[in-house]
């Protein structure tokens, strides 16, 4: 019997998220995914953040925490959970995840509303904002049956297509967070009533916002407000340390050859990544020094633009034999270990955004010791300090001018990605932005706010800082 109940949860888990929305649920035996045990962690971060990292884990035995987005596969959302959500379970806490449920005509709707956000022209009109309303409340008539039997304490829902379910879910002594990862200001939101207005009437529902910068933060909405930058997990097939024997076979299998520099631009193919500029940088850049370019990425199944953007790159280099255009597997594993293999095969990572949130793309390359070209756009520069952690451009030919440099200056690049890795060491690994959730959850659960939690960024101030 014992074996025939492990079969049916292997059988699920290939197919997750199940019919309710589930990626992740001890209470229903799908745990499909794993980190590094807790003292791997030790010798990136020290001992006393892991112990600190206990201590509050453990104020908070019994609480039950619920993490909601609209996809399991792409985005820095995704990424981000397939290591906090068994990394907090690993902690001792209760921590679930659901994904939910969208039609096309859905996810067209919502990536209107994230171009809207970030600063696109254009209206959220009556038909969009019925399509959103009735698929929320879809969403929340399926998350119902499942909350009868099963009452989290803190809800975390992340970005704005979800946003609509705690109008509907949300029950007496529970407390909702949204997690807001795009990249967007004050004066785009005023610009434009009728989002102002959506976006404001969803979030009124909500006890807290958690932005990644200070810059993000939208003070009118009524509800408190918290800062953690997102993160990566240093120990995650995607960022872990790979022999060449491991990254070989990953060029071998792309017919991307070793012996010429590789520059490399890896993410969503996304209008917002800024993808143009960096072929164009390319081309310029090779008439003087020998290189080839790699543009690979997968599909995020909320983002139906994505094959429309592929297409299009495809059709423009289709005549450049040194520019591959990879669109990666879906399979997380191996997307994985794909990324990582080509971000180290890398001389030089491109991600020249025109929007970016904050750009987890980034902060995996910095972490594997490269020098970044970016923009100076949202909240890219909270990680990169121009001509110290990365470089900001401002054209395509002020790009090719850096890679030419970088590309004939090794040592200068070495150097540029040291400082690079050494700061997303202090900042943006896991266990130490986990434990700024740690801290919001224990002020909502406990009323107690830890003094080390973070009240505003770049520079970060502590609570225990501004006494006095």
């Amino acid at each position: 019997m014992e074996t025939q109940i492990k079969d049916i949860v292997e059988q699920a888990e290939k197919k997750l998220p199940l019919g309710n929305g589930t990626m992740y649920s001890r209470r229903e035996g799908i745990q499909s995914l794993s980190v590094s045990p807790l003292q791997d962690y030790i010798p990136i971060v020290g001992e006393e953040k892991i112990e600190k990292l206990e201590k509050l884990a453990h104020k908070l035995r019994g609480v039950k925490i619920l993490e909601v987005n609209s996809t399991g596969t792409g985005g820095g959302v995704a990424e981000m959970l397939y290591s906090q959500v068994p990394f907090l379970n690993a902690l001792g806490l209760e921590d679930e995840w659901k994904v939910m449920r969208g039609t096309e005509p859905f996810f067209r709707v919502t990536k209107t509303i994230h171009n809207l956000l970030q600063g696109k022209k254009g209206i959220l009109t009556l038909d969009m904002t019925r399509t959103y309303y009735n698929t929320l409340k879809e969403n929340a008539d399926l998350y119902s049956k499942d909350f009868r039997d099963y009452e989290p304490d803190i809800v975390i829902v992340h970005d704005p297509q979800p946003l609509g379910l705690a109008r509907y879910l949300k029950k007496k002594g529970q407390k909702w967070l949204w997690r807001f990862h795009i990249d967007v200001d004050v004066e785009t939101l005023e610009a434009n009533p009728a989002l102002w207005e959506f976006i404001t009437f969803w979030a009124n529902f909500y006890d807290a916002a958690i932005f990644s910068g200070v810059h993000y933060v939208v003070d009118c909405w009524p509800l408190q407000k918290y800062i953690i930058p997102p993160f990566i997990d240093p120990l995650s097939n995607k960022n872990k340390e790979l022999t060449q024997n491991e990254i070989t076979p990953v060029l071998e299998k792309y017919e991307i050859d070793q012996n010429i520099p590789i520059l490399a631009q890896i993410g969503r193919f996304d209008p917002w990544k800024g993808i143009d500029l960096t072929i164009h940088a390319y081309r310029i850049a090779r008439n003087e020094e020998k290189c080839q370019l790699i543009i690979a990425g997968n599909m995020a199944t909320d983002d139906p633009e994505g094959e429309i953007v592929f297409t299009q790159i495809c059709e423009k280099t289709k005549d450049d034999p040194d520019i591959h255009i990879i669109k990666l597997s879906n399979d997380r594993e191996v997307n994985a270990l794909e990324v990582n293999a080509l971000q180290r095969a890398a001389r030089v990572i491109l991600q020249p955004s025109i929007k970016e949130g904050f750009g987890l793309v980034i902060t995996e390359a910095m972490w594997k010791r490269k020098p970044v070209i970016t923009r100076e756009v949202g909240a890219i520069p909270i990680q990169v300090t121009s001509g110290e952690t990365g470089f900001f451009v401002t054209s395509a030919k002020k790009a090719a001018r850096k890679i030419i440099y970088l590309l004939r200056n090794p040592k200068e690049a070495e150097l540029v990605g040291e400082k690079a890795h050494e700061y997303v060491r202090q900042h943006f690994l896991m266990p130490d932005r986990v434990a700024d959730y740690l801290r919001i959850a224990n002020y909502f659960v406990r009323g107690k706010l830890d003094t080390d939690s973070i009240i505003s960024y770049h520079p970060w101030f502590k609570i225990s800082k501004r006494k006095g």
